[in-house]
């Protein structure tokens, strides 16, 4: 199921509205996107499980949906793709307990006064 009814639709309308305010802007966007994009030392299918992963962590829908599709015309598997969302739901967890030291050291140094 889409979340589309949480979130405005994405449309051809929009980003035409979007590119028209900073004409420059988007175009270096763009530019940048299909550097990045391209094969290089990592395959693009590689480039976009990893994009997937970031979308998860960062909670962007409109990155879900696209770069899951884009992951997926790259070849990816959907067994990958959900090894990707794993590996961003860990990180995620992981970076939480990691920052729980801040709250260990705030209570600490809260008893001491």
């Amino acid at each position: 199921m889409k979340s589309e009814h949480l979130y405005a639709a994405s449309t051809r309308e929009n980003g035409e509205k979007r590119a028209a305010l900073a004409p420059e802007i988007i175009e270096s966007w763009r530019n940048f996107s299909k550097t990045v994009f391209k094969a290089g030392a990592l395959p693009e299918k590689t480039k976009q499980l990893i994009a997937v992963a970031v979308a998860h962590v960062t909670q962007c829908p409109y990155c879900i949906h696209s770069h899951t599709a884009q992951a997926m015309r790259k070849g990816a598997s959907k067994e990958e793709i959900m090894e990707a969302v794993w590996v961003a739901a860990e990180m995620r967890a992981g970076a939480t307990y990691a920052h729980s030291a801040l709250a260990m050291d705030e209570m600490e140094a809260a008893e001491k006064v």
